[in-house]
């Protein structure tokens, strides 16, 4: 019966009726690959600072009372300065207990009030005077200053320059690989981009932010130049 059915099989087979063999599978294309990385520089045209305020008080309301006298008065003095309302918004709010370390000879700490910390982001496109800015809120009462970003409003436009100049550093390499193997460099088979450059960040630490505030000197911050970068995969025939 085995012997039967292994013949059906072949009779069956269109290779086999045929006297064919089955085809091998055809090779791809040769290829080179390479990896070129640009960059592109801009001058930052807008900024977002973080100012908080920190309070504290025996409870919990008034903590928070004194918290929001104190950020009014700071986004008044940010709005004073020239920044839009709505261009500041609130990216953090909280209310948690303060304790005592143990007292000798306990264990248990003791509860001596709570804190309410408000944060606040403010985007302003003024570049020079974002370090008056900081001035403004911290004669107006905030106490921390938790970083300066700065950005580009048309970051994509940038972007696109340093994948030009990704291609072009890309086309280049394949050229010299193709002309040091002795062949021709033929079409681009594929093509892929990654890459960028999040904003560039200012540190502001708090005891700095104290010591300014107490002198009422100048804050200098420089914006400087970003630079974007993007890497761009190529993949090249190898033409016979």
């Amino acid at each position: 019966m085995h012997v039967l059915s292994l013949a059906m099989a072949m009779l069956a087979s269109p290779a086999v009726l045929h006297g064919q063999q089955p085809r091998p599978a055809e090779a791809g294309p040769r290829t080179i690959r390479v990896v070129g990385v640009g960059e592109a520089q801009a001058a930052p045209d807008e900024a977002h600072v973080d100012f908080g305020v920190e309070t504290s008080a025996p409870t919990a309301q008034a903590a928070a009372e004194q918290n929001a006298r104190a950020m009014e008065r700071v986004i008044g003095a940010l709005t004073a300065a020239g920044v839009a309302r709505r261009d500041v918004g609130t990216n953090n709010y909280s209310v948690f207990p303060d304790y005592a370390p143990p007292r000798p000879g306990t264990e248990e700490p003791t509860l001596r009030g709570y804190r309410v910390v408000n944060t606040v982001t403010a985007r302003t496109e003024q570049i020079p005077r974002v370090g008056r800015l900081i001035d403004a809120a911290l004669q107006a009462g905030a106490n921390r200053v938790n970083g300066v970003r700065f950005g580009l409003k048309d970051s994509e436009g940038v972007r696109a320059e340093a994948i030009r100049g990704a291609v072009a550093k890309g086309r280049a390499d394949a050229a010299a690989i193709a002309a040091a193997l002795g062949v021709r460099l033929g079409a681009v088979l594929d093509a892929s981009t990654a890459g960028g450059q999040p904003p560039v960040f200012a540190k502001l630490e708090m005891a700095q932010a104290r010591g300014m505030a107490a002198d009422m000197a100048s804050t200098p911050i420089e914006a400087g130049e970003q630079t974007v970068t993007a890497t761009v995969t190529l993949v090249f025939v190898i033409e016979s």
